[in-house]
């Protein structure tokens, strides 16, 4: 069973819904979690004054009181500026929220009447794909622009795999500190600058080490994936400049056919449906930033909160607090058992919800790199048009079991992308070859890997031209 473009595009747009409800859910437990373990302090301040009322006398009980109030009262401030504090975040979550899915509502809009106008084109070049298969010149260009855009995309594969290789072999020789060392001097280059006895003693240095030997090797390895980057730069706009020639002829076989009005529409749509989902990327960073805002907050390491916490545990570890306790224990009068059961229970809970917390801080990291991952899948099948009806993917269980094993964990983000790429292919002879999905030259391209533009640098990819 077959699973169409739109269709996997729906099943994501689930699955992030399902995450996002989850996040949501698990943030407002570790917020009340939060809240819970200020006031326990209040409450383990409450039992002290009892211990205060058994054991101390008239003259000590004033010093106590104050002690209680003042403890109280910052349990009180903390609370309140923490619920402002977070119901703030929330409802920037909210507004951020609200401004991705009105953007996705204006593309899915888009993507239906692009689908039926598509249908009205898909009649026309029907006639017309006959007439251009019998052009020789049209098929010579056409094998020319499909065998560009595979050496393009074979390039990058190359690439990939050398940079990897630069990274993992390059660790010996940065692990190797006299190598790094003479490296860094550039000795043996003319930018090497040392003289007299620090130049003999370098000298002596690469006898022993076998510098020349290394370096040399060294070298080779780090100019291997540069010049391949040149390589695959050059491939990927022979291959753009091909796909735009066919991309031409084939418009002007599909104007001639009556599909003018059409195929200008879908351009229309398809340059909002990017613009939007160019859109997209940045509301989804701005969500990410209030999503991290409002968990840090909800996890309890809000700066100003972290802050009442010490204070508050460093009044109940005030001396004559813990004197009296440790009195109440000794010799125990009146209700004294009673209270240190209840201080003992109290002191259990505090860890219980720490760790609680913890457990939360977990959950809510794991769902948001879900999330991301998911997200960044999402936008490949957008940016290579592959939510195109046109589009099938040949393993429903895309968005059944395998998506299930990338929920726990079982796949990783690119591992879970690459299976999504195997397994799509085009439902129309020729379609989505140079020219892209809708019958255009794709605005953005990319490679086999993950392409998603993030706030920082974490990716530096070539794309391809087809």
């Amino acid at each position: 069973m077959t699973l169409s473009g739109p269709d996997a595009l729906r099943a994501l747009d689930e699955a992030l819904r399902d995450i996002r409800r989850e996040e949501d859910e698990i943030a407002k437990r570790a917020a009340r979690g939060a809240e819970l373990l200020i006031k326990l302090f209040a409450q383990e301040a409450e039992l002290y004054r009892l211990l205060g009322a058994i054991r101390l006398d008239d003259a000590a009980r004033p010093a106590q009181a104050q002690l209680i109030a003042e403890i109280n009262g910052t349990v009180e401030a903390t609370i309140s500026r923490y619920d402002a504090a977070f119901a703030d975040a929330e409802a920037g979550l909210q507004h951020a929220e609200a401004d991705l899915a009105r953007g996705n509502a204006e593309r899915t809009a888009l993507q239906s009447e692009t689908t039926k106008r598509d249908v009205e084109l898909t009649a026309l070049v029907a006639k017309a794909r006959p007439k251009l298969g019998s052009d020789a010149g049209y098929t010579t260009r056409l094998t020319t622009a499909q065998e560009l855009a595979a050496q393009a995309e074979q390039s990058i594969e190359k690439l990939a795999r050398a940079e990897a290789d630069r990274e993992q072999k390059g660790r010996a020789f940065r692990d190797d500190e006299l190598f790094m060392y003479l490296w860094n001097r550039g000795y043996g280059t003319p930018g090497y600058a040392a003289k007299g006895l620090a130049a003999w003693l370098d000298g002596k240095v690469a006898a022993v080490t076998g510098y020349e030997r290394t370096s040399a090797n060294f070298s080779l390895l780090k100019e291997i994936p540069v010049k391949l980057r040149e390589h695959t730069e050059r491939l990927q706009e022979a291959a753009r400049a091909a796909a735009a020639e066919i991309a031409s002829i084939e418009n002007v076989a599909i104007d001639t056919a009556g599909g003018r009005n059409a195929r200008e529409a879908i351009e229309t749509s398809t340059a909002k449906i990017d613009a939007l989902d160019k859109e997209n990327v940045v509301l989804q960073d701005r969500r990410d930033a209030a999503v991290l805002a409002r968990s840090k907050l909800a996890q309890g390491s809000d700066p100003a909160y972290a802050s009442a916490l010490d204070d508050l545990s460093a009044m109940l570890e005030r001396p004559e607090l813990r004197l009296l306790l440790a009195q109440a224990r000794a010799t125990p009068m009146g209700k004294d058992v009673s209270v240190v059961e209840q201080l003992d229970d109290l002191t259990q809970r505090v860890k219980d919800e720490t760790e609680e917390a913890r457990e939360y801080q977990t959950q809510l990291k794991t769902l948001a790199s879900r999330r991301r991952d998911l997200e960044d899948v999402q936008y490949e099948i957008k940016v290579r048009g592959f939510d195109n009806p046109h589009s099938r993917f040949a393993e429903d269980q895309l968005v059944h079991e395998l998506l299930n094993d990338f929920l726990r964990g079982g796949l990783t983000g690119p591992a879970y992308w690459e299976r999504w790429r195997q397994s799509q292919s085009w439902s129309t002879p020729g379609y989505g070859g140079p020219g892209g999905g809708w019958g255009r030259l794709a605005a953005v391209a990319s490679g086999t890997g993950l392409s998603r533009p993030r706030p920082s640098p974490l990716r530096n990819t070539l794309t391809s031209a087809a």
